[in-house]
């Protein structure tokens, strides 16, 4: 049996988490505000060292693009300085620690899925900060993790699939971005292969999604289908939106390591979603 923390334990991604460990039979302690505070360094480092885990899941981060692209002080203490903290706590104690990031730390201009070994270059504050915090891992444990993992869905937060559901059935027409593209991916569908990851040896960067891609305005067609939501979806370009923050245009994930180490790949993100809908 495995004693894991789990910080963001309340969130889209983490609440899975703890359900699935449990399950597994892991005794889980879950972290998570007000009560713990991750960029309070000290007293987050002195917490590790209570709770004493084998393992730490680290997925506590302000992940709205938007909002820290105007709050770029609260951006880079929670996806920063917090992940240092966790980081630092982890390497005291020995324990292994897994740290999921974004596909947002790659620019899109690639034109083909990324890989573990491409260079990151992040468009957003939001990017920067988690590539800082990837970099925090990597630098001060030796039992450690990165798993990328993007656009990710669940009931247990705020996620664009849930949005465009609540927003069709209100609304006649919704405009989509159709210019960018990357491959959503169920939360419970990630937490097996997280499990997976830290069980191994094979300490580095992983790339872990729903398999194959789509845009987003793909995305929010299929999702309405599924849901029988009568509604025109409407094809704009990101620079119509409009939004703060810029996003990659071709983010999409190659699962190479993963797939190297689990002799698999996730299933491919239109059926996940199917059963995430058939699931409410």
């Amino acid at each position: 049996m495995m004693r894991s923390l789990v910080t963001g334990a309340q969130g889209l991604l983490g609440t899975e988490l703890v359900r699935y460990l449990k399950q597994q039979g892991d005794e889980v302690v879950g972290w998570d505000l007000p009560e713990h505070d991750v960029t309070a360094v000290e007293a987050t480092i002195a917490g590790i060292h209570q709770v004493g885990p084998d393992v730490i899941y680290h997925l506590a981060a302000w992940t709205d693009v938007d909002g820290c692209e105007s709050d770029r002080g609260r951006a880079a203490a929670v996806n920063y300085q917090g992940t240092w903290a966790v980081a630092l706590g982890a390497a005291e104690t020995g324990c292994r620690l897994l740290y999921v990031s974004t596909d947002y730390v790659f620019d899109g201009r690639k034109g083909r899925p990324y890989r573990e070994s491409d260079t990151p270059a992040p468009l957003s504050v939001y990017g920067r900060t988690k590539q800082m915090g990837e970099q925090a891992v990597l630098k001060t444990c030796r039992r450690r993790f990165v798993v990328r993992t993007s656009w990710l869905y669940g009931r247990h937060g705020r996620n664009f699939v849930d949005r465009i559901i609540a927003k069709g059935r209100t609304q006649k027409q919704v405009s989509v971005v159709s210019d960018q593209t990357g491959s959503p991916t169920w939360a419970r569908d990630l937490c097996g292969p997280l499990r997976r990851i830290t069980g191994s040896d094979r300490f580095g960067i992983y790339h872990v999604t729903n398999s194959d891609h789509c845009t987003w305005f793909e995305l929010a067609r299929e999702a309405l289908r599924l849901a029988r939501v009568e509604c025109e979806v409407v094809p704009i370009s990101s620079a119509e939106l409009g939004l703060p923050a810029s996003r990659p245009a071709y983010s999409v994930l190659e699962n190479r390591n993963y797939r190297r180490l689990a002799g698999e790949l996730l299933r491919p993100w239109p059926a996940a979603l199917r059963e995430y809908l058939e699931s409410a």
